[in-house]
């Protein structure tokens, strides 16, 4: 019995859910740490070279759960639009190959713009005035031409959001063309819940990453800026769990067992 329960969590769903865990797990240590030494000292200290490093992390980490979460939707379309199909296409060599893309790839776009950074001259202000080494306040304190790092990392950026957004639009345009064509409610209504978790972590991680980096900075204040920074970096992360704890019944009867063994 207790194999079985296992199992029931080895699937696709679960195993790029685990790696959404990671990749949030990462993103919040690689900010959190300092940003708590900054609050406790008031002197926070940070050398350039940590800076860069700090920001490759988190674009890197950006980058990546994008694309997981785009895997994600093609895996919820493939369940539902495809479900005669679906294990024969979303295999474990399927699943560990779109995950290994989704890694490397999504660490490779910042590295320009790490390497652009590291190649910039610096004025005598070294103060950011941000709790992380975010792009946007970190190139103010450059003396030389910024243009390239800038283009450099829109055309990053644009490439690894845009495009994985309009892809998860597509594959629920699609998903939500094949619920409305199921004849019982019942069967609609269990259909659609397997996708309203990740619906719910796309809406809140698309959202906050739209309204931080997608309004022009000149338009919202640098304390709204700082707001939204610490609901992406701690207060999404938090919530991707409960969101999925909640919605799923095979992580909650997990939970269950968990807690009646522990009794």
């Amino acid at each position: 019995m207790k194999v079985t329960n296992v199992k029931d969590l080895h699937t696709p769903m679960y195993f790029f859910l685990s790696n959404l865990s990671l990749s949030d797990v990462l993103l919040t240590s690689n900010i959190v740490p300092n940003m708590l030494q900054i609050l406790w000292t008031e002197n926070g200290k940070v050398t350039l070279s940590g800076c860069i490093l700090q920001y490759y992390i988190f674009g890197s980490i950006s980058a990546t759960e994008c694309l997981l979460l785009t895997v994600m939707s093609y895996d919820r379309y493939q369940a539902i639009c495809n479900p005669l199909k679906y294990s024969s296409v979303m295999t474990f060599r399927c699943c560990r190959g779109l995950i290994t893309f989704c890694w490397a790839a999504g660490f490779t776009p910042t590295s320009p713009v790490a390497i652009g950074l590291s190649k910039l001259q610096f004025c005598h202000l070294n103060t950011i005035d941000h709790f992380f080494c975010d792009l946007a306040p970190f190139l103010e304190l450059a003396c030389t031409d910024i243009s390239t790092v800038k283009m450099v990392a829109f055309s990053f950026s644009f490439l690894f959001t845009f495009f994985p957004f309009i892809f998860i639009i597509v594959s629920y345009a699609c998903i939500i063309h094949t619920i409305l064509r199921i004849k019982s409610e019942k069967g609609r209504q269990k259909a659609f819940s397997t996708c309203t978790s990740h619906l719910a972590v796309v809406s809140l991680y698309y959202g906050t990453l739209f309204i931080l980096y997608g309004v022009p900075s000149k338009k919202q204040s640098l304390s709204i800026n700082k707001i939204l920074s610490l609901f992406y970096i701690i207060v999404t992360p938090l919530l991707n769990p409960i969101i999925y704890s909640l919605k799923n019944r095979e992580i909650s009867k997990a939970f269950g067992r968990i807690l009646r063994h522990a009794k």
